[in-house]
């Protein structure tokens, strides 16, 4: 019996890849097992090749699978382009529509089913997907009613005879693909879960619903892969609380009407992606002069300019924090799971409101696409915090004076209030101003007001939650593992190999990126005789912060990868083997 098995579908983008992963996932996330999906798909509507690829497990898993134990194919190009990922035990079940060829260099078995004859037989073709579902059930030993759930609550409006259906589409894939294994148990028999009740999620769901329980009521946004679902989830979600989405006519009047709703007294953010980022910039701008809270969520994809929009990229991470023209205090937080998301969302929005100035959650397109398992979130934890947010009326001794809107205060921070409060009026501009919001050029004014707000952000490394997360049983490691987002987890799966080499390897993974978490870094800097920045990008982004506030020039190596996909475990050994290899000659 197995306790960890990789599936993946593939096919046209428009043939239903994406709902046959998607009610596979569902119905073992169910069951108690824990689930990591990733899909890879084009960026045009209909046309392309697709997949999605599922890792089951009886443990938590965090990241893709390096091999790939079931293919199912509904054309040729799906098996040319993944088949080098099956292990000799493999097996490809393919449409017999196509004729399937299996390629001579793998010894994955093949295995014709005729899912489009089958389906139409039924009704319709577009229940191939169901068909192929069954005979995955047949290879890992799943009864076929584990799925009559899923089915009913997809097509039951549909009518209990199209749910007949497609149920009678499972079991005849089941039956099928029995037979051809000749009724005999198959090495990919998948071991019984716990039957526990988990979150499934991708991240950008993780994020939404963390913008809820942080008391978000406006969203304003373009649409943009791969931000949109968050934008999707709201629209479905905010209204029911009193809330709205606004879409936009572009990434600069999403971010303004942020800033608005958020001067208003609203809790608003906006999300997109790298180059609606670059549309944002001198909003952001705007609310780090104006003080104004402000959250943008940004889950990075391949740039530049349109670049990859589908595909896996860390490469706004200096654009996150040097993007703006002029100097503004602004915090830069990278959760790596969708737990994580969930209460960095959160997070994000108590300190926008503390601080007064923009905070952006740094997602990658992995992050917030992939698909993972998730515990019940822990609601008690969640606090809202408004910071110097005044609700009464303010005392003042003269009702001609404007009040101090951005006064000059030891913690940076000034009083803030929510137009209509009696004697809070002040003026608001993007242009230099005094303590009462009105235009000032005065040289001493700017220093006064510049050095005000650049010291908003000197303690929050050391009030920040998690700035960063470390595994480190080791107090001098042969190498220290660093990463940021998502690659999170194919670090840890790469450490635990080398670990079992007898090799001592630690991991810190950065969640605060700006302000930079120095003294919390240092230490296991320091100890580690070498360390490897692991991140999807070709310029070492994350390394270099690194360098520049850590130090260690010589001691810190980068393992990049930048061609579209996210980094396997396999991959990050690898990458790790060969920097020890090159330091230690008995590796």
């Amino acid at each position: 019996m197995k306790h960890q098995l990789s599936w993946k579908v593939g096919g046209q983008q428009g043939e239903g890849i994406e709902s046959t992963g998607e009610i596979f996932s569902t119905a073992l996330n169910r069951l108690g097992y824990f689930l990591y999906a990733y899909r890879h798909f084009s960026s045009r509507i209909k046309g392309g090749h697709t997949n999605n690829k599922i890792r089951v497990s009886t443990s938590r898993v965090s990241t893709i699978a390096d091999d790939l134990d079931i293919l199912v194919a509904f054309d040729q190009e799906t098996i040319d382009l993944n088949y080098a990922e099956l292990h000799s035990d493999g097996i490809i079940i393919a449409d017999s529509k196509f004729k399937p060829v299996k390629p001579e260099d793998t010894e994955a078995k093949l295995y014709d089913v005729p899912f489009t004859e089958m389906a139409t037989e039924l009704g319709t073709s577009l229940m191939k997907n169901m068909v192929a579902i069954g005979a995955t059930c047949a290879i890992i030993n799943l009864n076929p009613l584990v799925f009559a759930n899923v089915v009913k609550e997809i097509f039951g409006k549909k009518g209990e005879t199209v749910v007949q259906k497609n149920m009678e589409a499972i079991n005849q894939g089941y039956t099928f693909m029995q037979k051809n294994l000749g009724n005999k148990p198959t090495p990919l028999a998948l071991a019984q879960a716990d039957g526990q009740q988990r979150l499934f999620m991708i991240g950008n769901d993780a994020i939404a619903f963390g913008a809820l329980a942080a008391g978000v009521r406006v969203m304003a946004a373009y649409p943009i892969t791969p931000a949109s679902e968050i934008m999707e989830y709201l629209i479905d979600k905010l209204p029911e609380l009193g809330g709205t989405v606004i879409q936009t006519e572009d990434e600069i009047a999403a971010a303004t009407m942020a800033i608005g709703s958020n001067y208003a007294g609203t809790r608003s953010f906006t999300a997109s992606a790298g180059p609606g980022l670059s549309l944002m910039m001198e909003a952001i701008g705007l609310s780090g002069m104006t003080e104004i809270p402000l959250v943008v969520v940004d889950t990075q994809r391949g740039g530049p300019s349109t670049g990859l929009p589908t595909k896996q990229e860390q490469s706004d991470l200096m654009a996150m924090i040097y993007g703006t023209h002029g100097e503004i205090p602004k915090v830069v937080i990278a959760p790596s799971t969708a737990e994580e998301a969930f209460y960095d969302t959160i997070e994000a929005f108590n300190i926008a409101e503390e601080y007064q100035c923009p905070v952006i959650l740094l997602s990658d397109l992995q992050l917030s696409l992939g698909k993972q398992t998730v515990e019940p979130f822990d609601f008690s934890q969640v606090k809202i915090r408004r910071g110097k947010l005044v609700t009464d009326e303010v005392a003042q001794e003269d009702e001609k004076t404007y009040f101090k809107r951005y006064e000059l205060t030891e913690d940076g921070v000034s009083p803030r209030v929510i137009p209509g409060t009696k004697n809070g009026i002040h003026h608001v501009t993007g242009v230099e101003h005094d303590e009462t919001g009105r235009p000032s050029e005065s040289p001493a004014n700017r220093k006064l007001q510049m050095d005000k707000r650049m010291r908003k952000l000197e303690k929050l490394p050391e009030y920040f939650p998690h700035p960063i997360s470390a595994y480190a049983p080791h107090e001098k490691p042969n190498l220290l593992l660093v990463g940021f987002n998502s690659t999170r987890g194919a670090i840890e799966e790469a450490a635990s190999r080398l670990e079992k080499e007898g090799l001592k390897v630690n991991h810190v993974h950065i969640r605060l990126i700006h302000p930079f978490p120095s003294a919390a870094l240092l230490p296991f800097i320091e100890a580690a005789e070498n360390v490897l920045v692991v991140e999807n990008n070709a310029t070492g982004q994350l390394a270099n912060l690194i360098k520049m506030n850590v130090g260690y020039r010589e001691k810190i190596k980068s393992l990049l990868k930048y061609d579209g996909n996210p980094f396997q475990p396999i991959q990050v050994y690898n990458g790790s083997k060969e920097l020890l290899q090159h330091v230690y000659s008995y590796v």
